[in-house]
């Protein structure tokens, strides 16, 4: 099974592509993403070949921070049919809608679990709101987000509200300029380790750059990091962690190749899942 974030794990913008040297010298690419008519996101040709073949030889499961609409945008090889993690792992998507059960797991561990989500909103725009916070949003109302100015927080306030969402069930991550407050219960590896005891999966190779994505990394056997984003900028490894010789848009194929070639072993006799020497 292979579980990958998406944005700049596996697609790009054009203004996170990295690209170095010449022009003429780029790698060919296909548009991953149209937003209001107009290109939006990318990976190599390369890399969308490589993802075809390894959703033809695993469990391949998309796993994103964005709302199932937002989603909805990226075309990947075999969209639509499988499973996808959206919204932090809120929602679980089979071949493309919500599975019900684990919609109805999500409700009741927030209901049981957590602050409502209007709490948390009140924190961030009430009398303890900052100038720093820019815009608040909200995801399928099950998490909020604010567009931050870094520089202007003050000093200690992603402390302190660290300190105020944990004592009520919830979490933050600030990366670049957003601040995430989402539920404890709300994590791309729970709703990823759903489909792996779903589909019986054995090996498990996941991919991430971001803070959000460190728990997908600590539940897999294989884990694979780009040479850039949050995560690099934090130094994170762990045993069987792989960090990619690239960056930007190469790294995404770099990523996908690495997968595929675990995924493409033949099983050793005795042994149920086994290590790639790279990812060693």
């Amino acid at each position: 099974m292979v579980a990958s974030d998406l944005d700049r794990t596996l697609i790009y913008s054009a203004n996170s592509m990295g690209l170095a040297g010449a022009d003429n010298a780029a790698p060919r690419m296909v548009v991953s993403e149209v937003y209001d008519a107009a290109p939006l996101s990318f990976m190599t040709r390369a890399a969308e070949d490589l993802l075809a073949a390894i959703k033809e030889q695993s469990v391949f499961v998309p796993v994103t921070t964005r709302t199932q609409a937002q989603f909805s945008r990226v075309r990947l090889p075999g969209r639509g049919r499988g499973y996808a993690v959206t919204t932090n792992g809120a929602v679980l998507l089979r071949d493309g809608e919500p599975d019900p059960d684990w919609s109805r797991h999500i409700r009741r561990s927030l209901k049981t679990e957590c602050a409502p989500l209007r709490e948390v909103l009140d924190r961030l725009t009430g009398q303890a709101a900052v100038p720093a916070i820019l815009r608040v949003r909200t995801a399928e109302d099950i998490f909020a987000y604010s567009i931050v100015d870094r520089q202007a927080l003050p000093a200690g306030y992603t402390e302190e509200l660290e300190e105020w969402c944990r004592a009520r069930g919830w979490t933050t991550s600030l990366q670049g300029r957003k601040l995430y407050c989402v539920p404890v219960p709300v994590t791309k590896e729970a709703a990823v380790d759903e489909v792996r005891r779903r589909t019986g999966a054995g090996l498990l190779v996941a991919a991430g750059d971001s803070r959000l994505d460190a728990g997908i990394l600590e539940l897999a056997d294989i884990a694979i990091r780009p040479a850039h984003g949050e995560l690099h900028n934090d130094a994170y490894t762990r045993p069987n962690l792989t960090v990619t010789e690239a960056t930007g848009i190469l790294a995404g194929e770099e990523i996908l190749r690495i997968a595929h070639g675990i995924v493409g072993q033949p099983a050793e006799p005795g042994r149920s899942a086994g290590l790639a020497p790279s990812a060693v």
